[in-house]
């Protein structure tokens, strides 16, 4: 847009040059000398000269200005590394990601629970609430163009429990819900231990004994099983 932008205004000097040197601009000028050359006692100066000289310094100013335009405007070099603490999924990562999903699913499903989600950008006093546990210190918060104060979920039982709150008993229990939700925390990285995770959440909510319990583990054991995972 710069190039364009000089060429346009070269075009326009172009264009008015020519009529500045013509019969009645000559005349402007040389009158408008003649006035300044009796008022300042000096020589007389051509009305050419003078054009010439204007266009120079016009000419001098447009190349000054475009110049710092092109300076204040030119880009930033893209850095192509994923922000810290995050990852790319090239295809062959999301063929791989989409298989261990996909036995996370069959599992879910046939225990009979159902797939649900939330916002992965959640208020921040839901986390808040918790003052005083690691998950608060590191929480991605910040305050949004309205205002208020946001969080990245860094965990998925608040906003389930946000869920469940929000329709005040009317869903039917026992409750079977299942998640792969992506998940966020300003964490200390190690070696496999990214600021970003996927996991998969099975609750279970309206059963008071220990059968709950005893199903989760139950499911746990058939994806360990489906993908080869064994004692042995």
């Amino acid at each position: 847009s710069v190039g364009v932008g000089v060429s346009s205004h070269r075009h326009a000097l172009a264009l008015f040059a020519p009529q500045t040197l013509s019969s009645p601009a000559k005349s402007y000028h040389s009158t408008s000398l003649a006035a300044e050359a009796t008022a300042g006692g000096g020589g007389r100066v051509s009305a050419a000269k003078m054009d010439a000289d204007i266009l120079k310094k016009t000419s001098s100013d447009t190349k000054s200005k475009n110049a710092s335009t092109k300076q204040s405007s030119s880009p930033t070099k893209l850095d192509t590394n994923p922000p810290k603490g995050t990852r790319d999924f090239y295809p062959q990562d999301m063929r791989l990601r989409t298989w261990l999903f996909d036995q996370w699913r069959t599992v879910a499903r046939t225990y009979g629970f159902a797939e649900y989600d939330a916002p992965v950008l959640e208020s921040e006093s839901l986390y808040t609430r918790k003052a005083g546990e690691e998950v608060t210190q590191q929480l991605y918060n910040f305050v949004d163009k309205g205002g208020r104060n946001v969080a990245l979920r860094p965990e998925m039982t608040p906003s389930l429990a946000r869920m469940v709150m929000s329709k005040k008993g009317g869903l039917p229990m026992p409750l079977k819900w299942y998640s792969i939700p992506q998940c966020w925390r300003y964490e200390r990285m190690t070696r496999g231990r990214r600021r970003e995770h996927y996991q998969w959440n099975m609750d279970i909510w309206g059963i008071a004994g220990v059968e709950a319990e005893a199903e989760l583990l139950s499911a746990m054991v058939t994806f360990f099983d489906s993908v080869g995972l064994t004692s042995d």
